[in-house]
C-alpha cells in the first residue's frame, strides 16, 4: 500500500496520457483548484464514479479546552464533505 502526493498523480497522470510532466501537473492542479472554487461557492461537484464534494453548515456548539479544561465557543462555519460513490465503494472492498 503505497500513499500518493500530488506530485506522484501528476506523474500518473503523464504516464497514462503521455503528456508532459509539466502538463499533467497542471491538469491535476486545475482540477482541484476547480472543485475547491466550486465547493466554496456553495456548490457541488459530482464526479461519477468517484464521489461528490460539497459543504454543509455545522451550527455554533460549546467545545472543552482538553488542556485548560475550559468551555469554548466554536462558532458557526460551513465544512467540506465528501460522499463516496458505490462504484468506490465496491471497488475497495
Amino acid at each position: 500500500m503505497a500513499n500518493l502526493t500530488k506530485r506522484g498523480l501528476a506523474e500518473r497522470v503523464a504516464e497514462e496520457t503521455g503528456l508532459s510532466l509539466n502538463k499533467a501537473s497542471q491538469v491535476v492542479t486545475s482540477v482541484f483548484s476547480t472543485i475547491t472554487d466550486v465547493i466554496k461557492d456553495g456548490g457541488s461537484v459530482d464526479v461519477m464514479g468517484f464521489g461528490k464534494f460539497g459543504t454543509r453548515h455545522v451550527e455554533t456548539r460549546m467545545a472543552m479546552n482538553l488542556h485548560t479544561k475550559e468551555k469554548v465557543e466554536v462558532p458557526a462555519h460551513n465544512a467540506v464533505t465528501f460522499k463516496v460513490s458505490k462504484t468506490l465503494k465496491d471497488a475497495v472492498k
